[in-house]
């Protein structure tokens, strides 16, 4: 493992606004390491090199003359193939829409544009994002970062492995059933999925509108939070998303963090329940009071998030099965195809213990501040795996993916997956943190208590090690630069 804890948003935005590095050059190298990565991690379906230079030096002449946007500004990112760009071609990881180009920009792409930031392409991911290991039969498969042999966990793959491979410092990706979590877990970043409707999904395909969100993932704590801000509806339940990196640093003391009896750690890899209880006991000497809630019925979420996936999905896709039913992807179709027996009062049934269910966790969480949980209960199976072993049982491995963060969609609560060590193989794990409704501020402060307290973020793949000189120093100056 290679520490290279410089090579974020928080550490270069400085050098940048100082005119100590070029956002010419940045975009430059980022774009090289694209070049030389994308055949083995294939984290990307659309590489926008022309435009990402073009952006790169319309920042750098910006700043130069002294008109400086913010901590984004010069800093190249990466999206989801699912998120609207104008005049890019935007395929959500599908045949279907393999010459799609929308013909204007997602509602959190111009959020993005605002801050003055670069975008390097669209990143690969699980067909119409409907599933978990980023297993793609139209573009291939992600590789994870750290084995080759690996998921990089789904549906938000690419994004998570183009962070953790250095090939953008940031990403934006979707969450329906844990497409940002899993991922940032399998892969070892940092994932946040906001409250639902905090960052607008207005230009996103959808896979389930009640279920969908959309949100960061990066290297660090406080690069989810930056980009997290720029993209967050204010006025959504009063809450101000500046608070995210006003208050990040302040500190837990006294905060009380929720551990669940039921459900969370029944059945986990014995690396994953090491760690995280590590974790716990981490959290808890930085100041927070642990202790224990109970979380009744969470063995019925999997089935009940599953059916209303299914039949929304279905909703969407319905004149395509129809007409190009040949073109999608076999787990794809066939997980629609199951949906088609579905009935209306089925799912106003389903909606309605939505509802209860989420009643019941705000509730839970009126006492304490933030939950802590597992991830995911495995680390990446191999991509060829159909099953994994935990314990002395067998499971599926969409469904052992899936099991720990539906309960974040379900009840629409923000949740972060952050870093919190490794297996014996070298494979990440992921901590998770659930927050209060518009309780990113709280949660980002627990994630980065965590984080600052622990080395895991500062470790990524060996072939990161090139990155360090252009990071480090800070001596590196593009053309329009000064010191």
């Amino acid at each position: 493992m290679e520490n290279n804890g410089d090579f974020t948003i928080q550490k270069l935005a400085p050098l940048i606004r100082g005119k100590k590095l070029s956002p010419v050059e940045l975009t430059r190298f980022l774009l090289e390491r694209i070049s030389r990565f994308q055949q083995e991690i294939n984290a990307y379906i659309t590489i926008t090199a022309d435009t990402a230079m073009a952006q790169a030096g319309k920042a750098e002449k910006e700043i130069c003359k002294g008109d400086y946007r913010g901590v984004l500004h010069g800093i190249p990112i990466s999206l989801k193939d699912l998120i609207y760009t104008c005049n890019v071609r935007t395929t959500a990881g599908a045949k279907i829409l393999r010459k799609f180009v929308p013909k204007e920009n997602a509602e959190l792409v111009n959020r993005l544009l605002k801050t003055g930031c670069v975008f390097l392409g669209k990143t690969n991911m699980h067909e119409f994002a409907f599933g978990a290991t980023n297993v793609n039969p139209h573009y291939g498969p992600v590789h994870n970062p750290w084995d080759r042999r690996c998921i990089s966990g789904g549906s938000s793959g690419g994004s998570a492995a183009s962070v953790v491979s250095a090939q953008a410092m940031g990403s934006f990706g979707t969450d329906t059933g844990g497409s940002i979590r899993i991922p940032a877990a399998a892969c070892g970043c940092v994932g946040l999925k906001p409250t639902y409707g905090r960052v607008p999904m207005t230009g996103v395909i959808p896979l389930a509108v009640s279920l969908d969100h959309a949100g960061p993932l990066s290297r660090c704590v406080m690069d989810a939070a930056f980009l997290f801000e720029a993209t967050a509806e204010p006025n959504i339940w009063g809450f101000n998303p500046k608070r995210a990196v006003a208050e990040i640093g302040k500190g837990i003391k006294d905060f009380r963090i929720g551990i669940p009896r039921q459900y969370f750690f029944d059945r986990l890899q014995p690396a994953v329940r090491r760690a995280v209880l590590a974790a716990a006991a981490v959290i808890e000497r930085a100041g927070a009071k642990i202790v224990e809630v109970n979380l009744a019925g969470m063995d019925k979420t999997a089935q009940l998030a599953a059916e209303i996936t299914a039949d929304e999905a279905l909703a969407y896709h319905e004149k395509w099965l129809e007409q190009k039913f040949k073109d999608y992807g076999e787990d794809v179709r066939s997980r629609l195809e199951l949906s088609r027996k579905a009935t209306a009062i089925a799912y106003i049934r389903a909606q309605q213990d939505r509802l209860a269910y989420s009643e019941e966790m705000s509730k839970t969480l009126e006492g304490i501040h933030v939950l802590l949980a597992p991830t995911l209960p495995v680390v990446a199976p191999l991509i060829d795996e159909n099953e994994v072993r935990i314990g002395r049982y067998c499971e599926d491995v969409r469904l052992a993916l899936l099991s720990l963060t539906r309960p974040g969609n379900l009840s629409g609560l923000p949740a972060i997956s952050v870093p919190c060590g490794f297996s014996a193989e070298g494979l990440p794990i992921g901590l998770q943190l659930i927050g209060r409704r518009s309780g990113e501020a709280s949660l980002l402060r627990v994630a980065y208590a965590y984080e600052q307290a622990t080395p895991w973020h500062l470790h990524f793949p060996p072939e990161i090690q090139k990155e360090r000189g252009l990071a480090g120093s800070g001596k590196k100056r593009g053309k329009g630069a000064k010191g």
